[in-house]
């Protein structure tokens, strides 16, 4: 695709495998940063009203990333972790509640439900290692769970979960049903309804390709229904504007979860890398992301050094390859991590072997000369 190359001029001396880490931004969000930062210095606020026509905008557009059913659905975040932070301190828990989440998730979407064993709240990880990783969460469930918490695909192993099925489960037995799709949206087609998800978070900029500092707050109306609310301040209450009013009630829509001055300069940016996505399409987008990942796969078997992580069964894995070398201990990946990263092979050291991360416009045919001139296998 011709855009993608106008779009992702990195440098040739790069091969970037990390966009489950932190993404590259294509032209388009570096040109809108660049005019609105030049707007700011030469008129100031004076185009306020265009800004907020760009709010408006990013709030459609991730409306339809994750098919909800309105933009009152949609609340702007700083990151994942304020966002999860909000739904675990809203929920009016009861001593002797529990949640269930995996064993395998980024901290993120751990610290903050460990936070709660004070409130008498238990957190119960699944070992998710299995064949069946959903049966394993289920089955942790009893009448007291009040919440299922998970990954749409795994930071580390790169499992991709069975959303509708988890989702379900939670429709049917009355517990709210959240999900980090940080790993996910941008990559891969989601559909929040078909999952019966009552929250969805996501930072921008991994796989979304936008900046860091803001993020993706979805909240089904019944469930945000159900947080009380810990912040406060003049942008989320639902007469917005009217600064002389004494009496307020927060927003009936999710910008009750923002109290104060959006980040305007993330909702530019973030606005500008969505586009491309609708540009492109999402259908696109996911074909090449799964394509990326079954080379990688594929490589990894044809190496007889190199062990797979990540699973190859199609469905469960989606744009994450994590592999290790046989000859090589926790260290010594790290070393390897190391060497690759200074030969401009960007990519992470996870889960206890090498991550990489390709997306919709990267190129793999000279991954195999280069791995192999860093690593003789």
């Amino acid at each position: 695709m011709n855009i993608l190359i106008e779009e992702f001029p990195l440098d040739d001396d790069l091969l970037y495998l990390n966009h489950a880490a932190v993404g590259v931004w294509p032209r388009r969000t570096r040109d809108a940063v660049r005019a609105f930062a030049d707007e700011n210095m030469f008129r100031g606020a004076a185009g306020y009203p265009e800004w907020m026509k760009t709010e408006r905008e990013l709030r459609g557009r991730l409306k339809r990333l994750v098919n909800a059913e309105s933009t009152d659905d949609i609340a702007l975040c700083k990151n994942t972790s304020e966002a999860l932070s909000l739904i675990a301190y809203g929920i009016d828990w009861k001593s002797g509640d529990n949640i269930v989440s995996s064993n395998q998730e980024f901290p993120s979407n751990r610290i903050v439900w460990e936070s709660l064993k004070d409130k008498g709240v238990e957190l119960r990880l699944a070992d998710i290692s299995g064949d069946d990783p959903e049966t394993a969460m289920l089955t942790l469930c009893d009448e007291r769970t009040r919440l299922l918490t998970v990954s749409s695909v795994q930071y580390g192993t790169g499992l991709c979960m069975d959303l509708n099925r988890l989702g379900q489960f939670c429709q049917n037995h009355n517990m709210l049903f959240c999900v980090d799709a940080i790993q996910s949206l941008g990559a891969l087609q989601f559909d929040a309804q078909a999952c019966h998800a009552d929250f969805v978070v996501a930072d921008a900029h991994k796989w979304m390709l936008g900046p860091e500092g803001i993020s993706l707050f979805y909240s089904r109306a019944e469930a945000r229904d159900q947080l009380k609310l810990s912040q406060f301040g003049w942008h989320m209450v639902e007469r917005v504007g009217d600064f002389d009013a004494l009496d307020w009630t927060p927003a009936g829509s999710a910008r009750r979860f923002e109290p104060g001055s959006p980040n305007m300069l993330g909702i530019y940016a973030l606005n500008a890398s969505l586009s491309l996505f609708e540009e492109v399409g999402m259908d696109r987008v996911e074909q090449a992301v799964l394509a990326n990942a079954k080379v990688l796969i594929d490589w990894v078997d044809s190496e007889a050094q190199l062990e797979l992580i990540s699973p190859d069964q199609s469905g469960r894995y989606a744009g994450i390859v994590t592999f290790c070398h046989k000859g090589l201990d926790r260290e010594g990946h790290a070393a390897l991590y190391r060497r690759l990263m200074a030969a401009g092979i960007i990519c992470a050291n996870r889960a206890g072997g090498i991550r990489f991360a390709p997306h919709v416009y990267s190129s793999l045919d000279n991954l195999p000369e280069a791995f192999h001139s860093i690593v003789p296998l």
